[in-house]
């Protein structure tokens, strides 16, 4: 195939797409920050922005109106940026602890490693994450066999997801372009987003991320019916979202790549 007609870079998310199933260190420690300031968030509260970063993610939480207003009525006015910039100093501690727990590989991660290795991709990551959590999370993840070539971190730029700056800078560090020979692979919308937004191929993961919210062995003990409720829910977010494709699982990867190179070799870029 000609090197203008073939993939040559994947750029991953971490949580829900390549480590912790069901994306469950995050939003366990969203409701204990939050609960430190007399404020309860629920679960579902807490996961609806996943994947911008972790700053982003507070802000959008306490810009929820029920949420905004549980706030006023605790702490007598409406929350500004310094009170998201204290939940975050709250969070990140509890955050760099829990983390850890969590660093591992979502189904079929160690096959699709080899599938990048034997197409000879680069391998960039981008994350909602802050590099001081990452720092942690990077040589876990190693130990597991996941060493990606490059790391962007949600606090590394002024601006992230959904915009195209991460992905941008993930492009530079591989020394990669264009992006249309390039897949975004992720398990949240503004995860989608970034990759449109600068021209890359774009695949959800609908069955081990945010939407699950469960452990892997927690979702296998639920109902079949139950089970296909939640990843279809999750591919509907996806779809909406704009992705190019969606997978149940990254064993859906190597026929997602034969269908891009097969639309790269008619001259078509993503939409």
């Amino acid at each position: 195939m000609h090197d203008d007609k073939r993939i040559k870079a994947v750029v991953l998310d971490w949580a829900g797409t390549v480590i912790d199933f069901g994306c469950l260190a995050p939003a366990a420690v969203f409701q204990e920050a939050f609960a430190r300031f007399d404020v309860e968030v629920t679960e579902a509260e807490a996961r609806e922005p996943m994947g911008l970063s972790k700053l982003d993610h507070i802000r959008a939480v306490l810009a929820m109106p029920r949420v905004a207003g549980a706030w006023k009525a605790r702490h007598g006015a409406l929350p500004d940026d310094d009170d998201a910039t204290a939940v975050y100093e709250v969070f990140m501690p509890v955050q760099s602890e829990t983390v850890t727990r969590y660093v591992t590989p979502v189904p079929h991660l160690h096959d699709t490693l080899s599938l990048f290795a034997d197409k000879q991709l680069k391998i960039g990551s981008t994350t909602g994450y802050p590099r001081e959590v990452m720092e942690k999370v990077v040589p876990l993840a190693a130990g597991i066999g996941y060493r990606p070539d490059s790391l962007v971190c949600g606090d590394d730029l002024a601006s992230g997801r959904p915009g195209p700056m991460m992905m941008l800078q993930t492009l530079v560090n591989l020394d990669v372009w264009p992006p249309q020979q390039v897949v975004k692979i992720d398990d949240t919308a503004p995860g989608i987003h970034e990759g449109r937004a600068v021209g890359a191929w774009t695949v959800g993961v609908a069955g081990t991320g945010n939407e699950i919210a469960l452990s892997e062995d927690a979702f296998a003990q639920l109902a079949p019916e139950e089970r296909q409720q939640r990843i279809r829910a999750a591919a509907e977010m996806l779809r909406k979202a704009g992705a190019d494709y969606v997978i149940g699982d990254l064993s859906g990867l190597p026929d997602v790549f034969n269908r891009i190179e097969a639309r790269l070799a008619q001259g078509e870029t993503p939409q």
